[in-house]
């Protein structure tokens, strides 16, 4: 079969017409993204029993040590800052009560046979703690030290401390003494 030139002639201009025009882009792929993480609530905290003797220690341990100024007990986890400490400073006839901190509201003691509440200061040093003074022979310092076990600190603002009843206390209070 033979075409007429008119024909040959659309069919060439139809064939250029189609090189010009640019191929078609496939359709992308939709970008596979990982599902979300499930959000897990953290746990609730365990609730404190009613009776503070049957509360869980505070992690850490006592250590006991003497310098220019008298000794100190720090209580705390080994390499890291004390979370707490009882101080004889020799030259201001006093005992000092240390929280790791800033927080300026009372310190409220538990022992087996006393509570007390102590008004603090700011000490000013690096990190932040917060002391109470006391008399070396202020009966706190006996029932701290002769608590059945354990010592409550609990302060607004901080977290309770439940600090074991430790020799390295009546240490300290006993240096003050002398």
């Amino acid at each position: 079969m033979r075409l007429p030139i008119r024909s040959l002639a659309t069919l060439t201009f139809i064939a250029g017409l189609n090189a010009c025009v640019p191929a078609p882009k496939p359709t992308p792929r939709p970008v596979q993204r990982p599902a979300p993480s499930p959000v897990v609530p953290l746990p609730e905290p365990t609730p404190l029993a009613q009776d503070w003797r049957d509360w869980p220690y505070t992690p850490g341990d006592w250590v006991y040590r003497q310098d220019a100024r008298g000794s100190i007990a720090l209580f705390g986890v080994p390499g890291a800052e004390a979370q707490f400490t009882i101080r004889c400073d020799v030259q201001a006839n006093a005992i000092y009560l240390s929280r790791a901190g800033s927080v300026t509201a009372p310190l409220a003691i538990r022992t087996s046979t006393l509570l007390r509440t102590l008004a603090v200061q700011p000490t000013g040093g690096t990190p932040a703690y917060v002391a109470a003074a006391l008399a070396p022979r202020d009966g706190l310092l006996e029932a701290i030290g002769f608590s059945r076990g354990r010592f409550v600190v609990q302060q607004e603002g901080a977290p309770t401390l439940v600090i074991p009843a430790w020799p390295e206390i009546e240490r300290v209070t006993e240096d003050c003494r002398r």
